[in-house]
């Protein structure tokens, strides 16, 4: 199994950046598909990043293609989400999660097994 907590998340003006952390805890960290996902108030969880178990791959929602950028340290079980040029329409809670399929491009969140316990990012206009 895997264990996530992320960290990072805060308020930000719109253009900004922020910079969200997911640590992980488990066997066999490496092995796994990461993804973040966020989920605005009154709206479903959507998925915004992807990156494959050997880092070869990274896929990313069409919203935060271009402003965001999702990495991965093996040898820190650590997976990162760098966010720029924030919008008001990013604000939700930001969810990482970890997939033990090894493929690339998993963008439903029911392949997602494991979840961490979400952190908030707020963008004012």
């Amino acid at each position: 199994q895997v264990q996530l907590a992320e960290s990072g998340g805060g308020l930000v003006q719109a253009g900004g950046s922020l910079r969200l952390s997911c640590a992980a805890s488990g066997r066999a960290y490496s092995l796994y598909t990461m993804g973040w996902f966020r989920q605005a108030p009154g709206k479903g969880r959507e998925f915004v990043a992807g990156i494959s178990w050997s880092t070869s791959s990274t896929w990313y929602a069409d919203s935060v293609k271009g402003r965001f950028t999702i990495s991965r340290d093996n040898a820190k079980n650590a997976v990162a989400l760098q966010m720029n040029s924030l919008k008001p329409e990013d604000t939700a809670v930001y969810y990482c999660a970890a997939s033990s399929r090894r493929g690339a491009g998993y963008t439903t969140s029911a392949l997602y097994e494991y979840w961490g316990q979400g952190t908030q990012v707020t963008v004012s206009s």
